[in-house]
């Protein structure tokens, strides 16, 4: 057993991007003692969104993406490849899966991430892939570096747009999978969806939608994928890309609220000294109404590290109420979303034209902005982000934003 002795001690649980911005904000607002980084990785932090797309094309190594690079004067405690096992709230003691214990009498930040969701009855095989880690990227880029006969995706939300999209710029064969009748159907507007689908096609992918997978064949490795309606595809490489699920199965006892993801107030408390950030937090965003949300982005990762580990210090901290933003590379177009899209949505193009897939489109709801949509457009997606921070009304934003476009 290895208990913090130092009364002023915070543990971060999730040597992720979330947990590393909370320690270098600990630091930055003058917090001396010990921060103990947990990570049940053996990596230091590195940097996700390369996954999909320049380390998955080899055209970025794997020291482009650490995250940890000249942080040494944070002054942290490793603990990598340890995985936290249990939480007791009460006295903040996490314990891992060595037997060591650690106090946090400080606080605690969970930054735990997220895991990818599997297939149920799709065991573990050579050319089965999903990917979520270091270890996922460099496993499938070996794969694809064998030159395979077809790449199957299984999910097109945009992990598996953005792999079928890697894959094509490599000159392979892709056929991409999605259950729904559009891509991200259920949390964009079908326009949109539509647009994602045809960029795809127009790039070679064979996207078949409306259609559920069934099987796999293959037991030395993956050979073919059977599909609902009796068809099958050979292929050497499948990808599943369906979703994740937040890690919180540590925390079955811990005495915190969980409901698809650590339940915080809007400030991210989720009980007295310990925070929560990233995918595993699920908090109000008063910014929609309080309406409760939980972001799987990069940007959120950023924004709600610093602000857990704000509230860590101060009690009186501000609520934590951002404009969501994220952004994927597909082919040579820069899709951004940003504030709160949903498939019913009232939706306005005002800028270029969707047949060109480059545009700007905002969304709105019950009279309000709440979120816009480009495809290559940077900079009025910005200023769409500054209107949805100032709640500004639906009709002020269609003047505003039609009179400068």
């Amino acid at each position: 057993m290895d208990a913090s002795p130092n009364p002023e001690s915070v543990v971060i649980v999730g040597a992720s991007l979330a947990g590393l911005r909370a320690a270098e904000e600990l630091r930055r607002r003058g917090f001396l003692g010990s921060v103990a980084m947990v990570g049940d990785e053996r990596h230091l932090p590195y940097d996700r969104p390369p996954l999909s797309k320049g380390l998955l094309a080899g055209t970025t190594g794997i020291a482009e993406i650490n995250l940890a690079a000249g942080y040494d004067q944070l002054n942290l405690d490793w603990y990598l490849g340890r995985r936290a096992e249990s939480l007791d709230a009460t006295t903040r003691t996490i314990r891992l899966d060595d037997g060591t214990e650690l106090v946090g009498s400080r606080g605690v930040i969970i930054a735990t991430g997220s895991t990818p969701r599997r297939i149920p009855g799709w065991s573990p095989r050579p050319g089965l892939h999903v990917l979520r880690t270091l270890d996922d990227a460099l496993a499938l880029r070996a794969d694809l570096d064998a030159n395979p006969s077809r790449v199957v995706v299984v999910g097109a939300g945009f992990i598996g747009a953005e792999v079928a999209s890697t894959c094509r710029e490599r000159g392979l064969e892709v056929t991409l999978l999605e259950a729904l009748d559009v891509p991200m159907a259920r949390g964009l507007n079908p326009i949109f969806g539509n647009a994602l689908a045809r960029l795809h096609r127009e790039h070679g992918v064979d996207l078949r939608t409306g259609i559920g997978v069934k099987g796999i064949v293959g037991r030395e490795r993956v050979e073919q994928v059977q599909l609902d309606d009796g068809a099958t595809i050979d292929c050497d490489v499948v990808v599943v890309g369906i979703g994740v699920m937040p890690n919180t199965d540590w925390l079955a006892n811990s005495g915190l609220t969980i409901d698809n993801g650590i339940v915080c107030d809007e400030t991210l408390s989720a009980y007295p000294g310990i925070v929560a950030a990233g995918d595993v937090c699920r908090w109000p965003n008063r910014l929609f109404g309080g309406e409760i949300a939980r972001i799987e982005h990069w940007t959120n990762a950023v924004e709600q590290g610093s602000a857990a580990a704000a509230r860590l210090l101060d009690e009186n901290a501000p609520p934590f109420a951002p404009v969501p933003f994220v952004w994927s590379d597909q082919y040579d177009v820069k899709i951004q979303i940003v504030g709160r899209v949903r498939p019913d949505d009232e939706v306005l193009i005002f800028d270029g034209s969707i047949d060109d897939l480059r545009f700007t489109a905002i969304t709105g709801h019950k009279g309000m902005l709440t979120g816009a949509v480009g495809f290559s457009r940077p900079r009025l997606v910005m200023q769409c982000r500054r209107l949805i921070a100032d709640s500004t009304p639906w009709n002020e934003a269609v003047e505003s934003l039609t009179t400068i476009s």
